[in-house]
């Protein structure tokens, strides 16, 4: 089992680098996932950070790029909800990246 080093705790992660617990979840650890991505976190990313969280609470599970598309646009505006945009923040897989740095799982459709 891999750990990952947040102010000198050891939180486990899983061989892809999610957080095998969510309550480990910290700004500190979000902002140690994202270093580990090449990612410096700005206030964009954690209006995305924030709003991935809540749709988990709400709904149970990290939502795929679509559904992720479509809680942005609703909740941010049609300017950010678009997949140009996350990928501008989030590169390669948004919807993966990005619920990696918010804590939760993986999403289930994503390789």
């Amino acid at each position: 089992m891999e750990n990952l080093d947040v102010n000198g705790q050891a939180i486990a992660i899983d061989n892809e680098g999610y957080l095998r617990n969510l309550e480990d979840w910290s700004k500190e650890a979000a902002m140690q996932l994202a270093q580990q991505e090449g990612i410096e976190l700005t206030d964009a990313h954690w209006e995305i950070l924030h709003l991935l969280r809540e749709f988990y609470q709400t709904y149970e599970m990290s939502p795929a790029m679509r559904p992720l598309i479509k809680a942005v646009a609703a909740q941010l505006g049609s300017d950010k909800g678009k997949s140009i945009y996350l990928m501008s923040l989030f590169p390669g897989s948004p919807a993966k990246l990005a619920s990696k740095i918010a804590g939760l799982p993986k999403p289930t459709n994503c390789l």
